[in-house]
């Protein structure tokens, strides 16, 4: 008969000094996280506490957290450009806009310019642009008119297009290029002479010099040192971004605001200066 041989389980032990070093990880990192957390609530307690507290009523919709975090974070820039003046810009797809309510931004801002685009591309007329221009002006919101630009679409043409569609007046602000895409068919070069047909052009006509509106990495990347000679209107809607760059001239910073007299979420711009300096920029 065969002997039976026994086998003796054997276990690994991890040193006592690594599972205590790991426990104090643990709890280091929670704390961070806690720290992290009470110091975003406290950053933000001014929004929070305006719409968490006596703005509760408000009826939201299905994006209720995501409107929350944005009403926060406007409140939040809003609060840190006390003395900038705050104006939105629209288009067709805020439908139709009722500019006899156009006033007061969260109950405490009032709007005091509004960018209205006219055309985009070589054929097409804005459908709210003639209410909407003719609502700004009768409502004493300062206007202006911007000319959303198709890089694969003739400069020349697109320009025409702008210069028949407004008519600016004295106390209106310049005429926008709104530049956002990259051209398809053509080199970045073209794009750039294209783009610089238009400003000309658009110029001339004007006796004023146009602004460049487009987003921040494109501004960058693109516009910033072959186009320096001109006024930039940036776009950015990051979270982390609360003030405006010294060199931009006007800050959209949400296209999520809510605003009596749109039916539709409405961006938000704040412009670089106070009411005084942005009527020494009007037409004359």
């Amino acid at each position: 008969m065969a002997k039976k041989t026994t086998y003796r389980k054997t276990y690994s032990r991890k040193p006592a000094g690594s599972s205590f070093l790991g426990r104090i990880f643990r709890t280091l990192s929670l704390l961070f996280f806690t720290a992290l957390f009470i110091g975003v609530i406290y950053h933000y307690r001014h929004g929070l506490a305006y719409y968490l507290g006596f703005k509760s009523e408000k009826v939201i919709g299905e994006d209720e957290v995501e409107k929350h975090l944005s009403d926060v974070r406007n409140i939040r820039v809003l609060e840190n450009h006390k003395g900038k003046v705050i104006g939105i810009d629209v288009s067709e797809f805020q439908g139709k806009v009722d500019w006899e309510e156009i006033e007061i931004l969260e109950d405490k801002y009032p709007v005091q310019f509004v960018f209205i685009r006219a055309t985009a591309g070589n054929d097409r007329v804005d459908r709210q642009f003639k209410k909407n221009w003719t609502g700004a002006k009768e409502n004493k919101i300062m206007r202006g008119a911007y000319h959303y630009y198709r890089p694969n679409e003739n400069s020349i043409e697109q320009a025409d297009l702008f210069i028949k569609t407004v008519k600016l007046e004295k106390g209106d602000l310049p005429p926008v290029l709104d530049i956002e895409k990259l051209p398809k068919n053509q080199s970045l070069d073209s794009l750039k002479k294209g783009l610089k047909r238009w400003l000309l052009k658009v110029e001339k006509h004007y006796q004023v010099r146009p602004i460049i509106y487009s987003g921040e990495r494109y501004y960058s990347d693109f516009l910033k040192e072959e186009f320096g000679d001109y006024l930039f209107w940036i776009a950015n809607y990051n979270f982390y971004r609360e003030k405006i760059e010294d060199d931009w001239l006007f800050w959209q910073f949400t296209e999520k605001a809510s605003l009596p007299g749109i039916k539709h979420r409405v961006d938000v711009n704040i412009y670089n200066g106070d009411i005084e300096q942005l009527q020494f920029i009007t037409v004359e």
